[in-house]
């Protein structure tokens, strides 16, 4: 018998199934074990000038002017999360980031960490190009195809 209902694998492939067949809800339950899949709404994506300087990532609302565009109109490639959890930009809290705006990347480079069920899951880029914007702040909860960051 196994220990636990569903693994993390077999959940992380029901969740890829249901995003690529564009379910809208699927519900299973076995005895007193239930997993829900529900469509969620596509997050919007503020578009922001980019402005060198050493000012910190994340400013107040009011410091940044933006236009809201849908996610196919931003330039370059989006990293999304592979599956639910919590972002960490570094590998532990006194270590520099895996990644920062303008920073060259290339593709096997580890860009970040999500956090899944006490499992640290290091994401690599698929893609060549320059770190253009980091859309989650460190430690925030991140849902399966939020988009992390752009690389142009």
């Amino acid at each position: 018998m196994k220990d636990q209902w569903l693994s993390v694998e077999e959940i992380i492939q029901l969740m890829e199934a249901f995003d690529k067949n564009k379910m809208g809800a699927l519900e299973l339950s076995s005895g007193d074990q239930s997993l829900k899949l529900k469509e969620r709404e596509t997050p919007k994506i503020a578009r922001t000038a980019h402005v060198e300087s050493s000012a910190p990532l994340f400013q107040s609302a009011d410091a940044t002017v933006s236009a809201e565009l849908p996610e196919t109109e931003l330039p370059g490639n989006l990293v999304k999360s592979p599956i639910v959890g919590t972002f960490y930009a570094s590998p532990a809290p006194d270590k520099p980031p895996f990644s920062k705006v303008g920073q060259q990347v290339k593709k096997g480079d580890v860009l970040f960490i999500i956090e899944s069920m006490k499992l640290m899951n290091e994401v690599v880029s698929e893609y060549e190009g320059t770190v253009e914007q980091i859309l989650v702040e460190n430690a925030q909860p991140v849902e399966y195809g939020e988009p992390i960051l752009r690389i142009v």
